[in-house]
Protein backbone atom coordinates (compact mmCIF):
# COMPACT_ATOMS: atom_id res chain seq x y z
CA UNK A 1 0.00 0.00 0.00
CA UNK A 2 3.02 2.64 0.24
CA UNK A 3 3.90 1.60 -2.98
CA UNK A 4 0.72 2.75 -4.11
CA UNK A 5 0.74 6.23 -1.99
CA UNK A 6 4.20 7.24 -3.14
CA UNK A 7 2.76 6.46 -6.84
CA UNK A 8 -0.67 8.63 -6.45
CA UNK A 9 1.83 11.53 -4.70
CA UNK A 10 3.87 11.24 -7.57
CA UNK A 11 1.59 11.51 -10.10
CA UNK A 12 0.09 13.75 -8.60
CA UNK A 13 2.76 16.50 -7.96
CA UNK A 14 3.98 15.77 -11.32
CA UNK A 15 1.33 15.72 -12.74
CA UNK A 16 2.50 13.48 -15.90
CA UNK A 17 1.70 10.14 -16.72
CA UNK A 18 -1.84 9.35 -16.05
CA UNK A 19 -4.43 8.56 -18.09
CA UNK A 20 -7.24 6.73 -16.06
CA UNK A 21 -10.41 8.19 -16.97
CA UNK A 22 -12.81 7.02 -14.14
CA UNK A 23 -11.78 7.72 -10.46
CA UNK A 24 -12.58 4.08 -9.63
CA UNK A 25 -10.67 2.96 -12.40
CA UNK A 26 -7.78 5.01 -11.18
CA UNK A 27 -8.00 3.74 -8.15
CA UNK A 28 -7.75 0.15 -9.10
CA UNK A 29 -4.97 1.28 -11.70
CA UNK A 30 -2.91 2.79 -8.84
CA UNK A 31 -3.15 -0.33 -6.84
CA UNK A 32 -1.85 -2.58 -9.34
CA UNK A 33 0.63 -0.36 -10.25
CA UNK A 34 1.80 -0.51 -6.66
CA UNK A 35 1.54 -4.00 -6.39
CA UNK A 36 3.92 -4.56 -9.61
CA UNK A 37 6.25 -2.34 -8.27
CA UNK A 38 6.31 -4.48 -5.32
CA UNK A 39 6.95 -7.33 -7.19
CA UNK A 40 9.27 -5.82 -10.13
CA UNK A 41 11.14 -4.55 -6.35
CA UNK A 42 11.45 -7.84 -5.11
CA UNK A 43 12.52 -10.06 -8.00
CA UNK A 44 14.37 -7.65 -9.83
CA UNK A 45 16.04 -4.83 -7.86
CA UNK A 46 18.50 -7.34 -6.48
CA UNK A 47 19.71 -8.85 -10.04
CA UNK A 48 19.90 -5.17 -10.88
CA UNK A 49 21.94 -3.66 -7.77
CA UNK A 50 24.90 -6.73 -8.37
CA UNK A 51 24.87 -5.88 -12.44
CA UNK A 52 25.13 -1.81 -11.75
CA UNK A 53 27.32 -2.43 -8.92
CA UNK A 54 30.52 -1.24 -10.38
CA UNK A 55 28.98 2.04 -11.04
CA UNK A 56 27.39 2.43 -7.71
CA UNK A 57 30.43 2.49 -6.22
CA UNK A 58 32.18 4.85 -8.85
CA UNK A 59 29.21 6.91 -7.97
CA UNK A 60 29.49 6.92 -4.27
CA UNK A 61 26.05 5.49 -4.37
CA UNK A 62 24.48 7.87 -6.62
CA UNK A 63 23.71 5.23 -9.21
CA UNK A 64 21.13 3.49 -6.86
CA UNK A 65 18.38 6.41 -7.97
CA UNK A 66 18.90 5.29 -11.35
CA UNK A 67 18.60 1.21 -10.60
CA UNK A 68 15.22 3.02 -8.06
CA UNK A 69 13.66 4.60 -11.02
CA UNK A 70 14.25 1.61 -13.33
CA UNK A 71 12.20 0.06 -11.25
CA UNK A 72 9.42 1.81 -11.09
CA UNK A 73 9.59 2.12 -15.05
CA UNK A 74 9.85 -1.49 -15.63
CA UNK A 75 6.87 -1.42 -13.25
CA UNK A 76 4.77 1.22 -14.89
CA UNK A 77 5.21 -0.54 -18.14
CA UNK A 78 3.63 -3.57 -17.03
CA UNK A 79 0.84 -2.32 -15.47
CA UNK A 80 -1.90 -0.60 -17.94
CA UNK A 81 -3.21 3.30 -17.89
CA UNK A 82 0.15 4.32 -16.57
CA UNK A 83 2.62 5.90 -18.51
CA UNK A 84 5.58 7.85 -17.41
CA UNK A 85 9.10 9.21 -18.66
CA UNK A 86 12.08 7.75 -17.69
CA UNK A 87 13.53 10.73 -15.88
CA UNK A 88 10.29 10.76 -13.90
CA UNK A 89 10.58 7.50 -12.99
CA UNK A 90 13.74 8.43 -11.25
CA UNK A 91 12.12 11.06 -9.05
CA UNK A 92 8.94 8.97 -8.15
CA UNK A 93 11.21 6.19 -6.88
CA UNK A 94 12.90 9.27 -4.74
CA UNK A 95 9.16 10.11 -3.65
CA UNK A 96 8.46 6.37 -3.08
CA UNK A 97 11.56 5.95 -1.23
CA UNK A 98 10.67 9.09 1.03
CA UNK A 99 6.81 8.09 1.70
CA UNK A 100 8.32 4.55 2.93
CA UNK A 101 10.90 6.04 5.48
CA UNK A 102 8.66 8.73 6.88
CA UNK A 103 5.60 5.95 7.08
CA UNK A 104 7.68 3.33 8.72
CA UNK A 105 9.31 6.29 11.09
CA UNK A 106 6.08 7.48 12.18
CA UNK A 107 4.52 4.25 12.89
CA UNK A 108 7.71 2.34 14.25
CA UNK A 109 6.94 -0.52 12.13
CA UNK A 110 9.93 -3.56 12.00
CA UNK A 111 12.21 -4.54 15.07
CA UNK A 112 12.49 -3.57 17.90
CA UNK A 113 15.35 -0.87 19.05
CA UNK A 114 18.42 -2.75 19.86
CA UNK A 115 18.22 -0.72 23.02
CA UNK A 116 15.07 -2.20 24.27
CA UNK A 117 16.76 -5.62 23.41
CA UNK A 118 19.38 -4.35 25.66
CA UNK A 119 17.53 -4.02 28.46
CA UNK A 120 16.08 -6.93 29.01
Amino acid sequence: MLNTIGLWLAIRIFGTGYSAEEVDAGFWILILAGLTFSIVNAVLRPIAIILALPAILLTLGLFTLVVNGAMVWIALKLAPGISMKFFYAIITGIVISLVNYIVSNVFDFGMPKRAKQVEE
